[in-house]
């Protein structure tokens, strides 16, 4: 599904009817696996804070608090202008379920090409992928939250957990963990990642590397 939205799809009403679909699978459909419901029974009466690289809002539809939560990247749930002409976000359930409920052939009625209500150009996902990504209100008061939260934390004991963060984009999680576990000596940094579990040897000693099934070792948090 993520490769097939980088295709050079013809006309905007064909782009559309496929990211629709994209959307309201990944964004507005429950996620397959009960990993996240497992994760918040384990942080729930935790002081915990997440920061992630996914856009498909599966944190806060579990029922983890949103104001412990950080999107960094946007949200499936939000459209842009694609200018942009104005640092706002627009809700789009309404919009994308139209779309796949009235598609055929696919492609989507041109009258339900989204346009900015701002300026009238075109509307795009709110997803990071130039510099065109807005920022709106919301991101930055979560922002400003997960500022808050590591500053007052800072040098005491806490655990950086990543969760099945790869290399597409780790100066986002993966490298501040490390770089926050090395300054921190009460810190410590755990890492599930099925084949890539690693860390830099300055914090090998107060790392946990776990190299198998993300949702089996949530469930069985004593599985080898």
């Amino acid at each position: 599904m993520y490769s097939g939205g980088f295709y050079p799809y013809p006309s905007p009403e064909e782009f559309w009817a496929y990211w629709s679909r994209y959307i309201f699978i990944n964004r507005y459909t429950d996620a397959p696996e009960p990993v996240y419901d497992d994760l918040l029974a384990l942080v729930r009466d935790r002081d915990y804070f997440v920061i992630t690289t996914n856009v498909d809002h599966c944190f806060q539809k579990a029922g983890f608090d949103k104001k412990r939560l950080f999107y960094t990247q946007g949200d499936y749930g939000l459209f842009q202008c694609s200018e942009p002409c104005c640092q706002e976000t627009f809700d789009n359930e309404d919009a994308v379920r139209q779309m796949v409920e009235r598609q055929a052939d696919m492609r989507i009625p041109s009258d339900l090409l989204p346009v900015c209500p701002r300026c009238g150009r075109s509307l795009t996902m709110n997803l990071r992928s130039d510099g065109k990504f807005v920022e709106d209100v919301g991101w930055r008061r979560a922002a400003a939250r997960y500022e808050n939260f590591l500053r007052t934390r800072r040098n005491g004991r806490i655990l950086f957990l990543e969760l099945g963060v790869g290399c597409n984009t780790p100066v986002i999680i993966k490298y501040p963990f490390w770089r926050m576990t090395a300054r921190n000596k009460a810190a410590a940094y755990a890492c599930f990642n099925y084949g890539e579990a690693v860390c830099p040897t300055e914090i090998d000693k107060r790392s946990i590397l776990i190299d198998a099934d993300l949702k089996r070792v949530i469930a069985e948090p004593t599985a080898p």
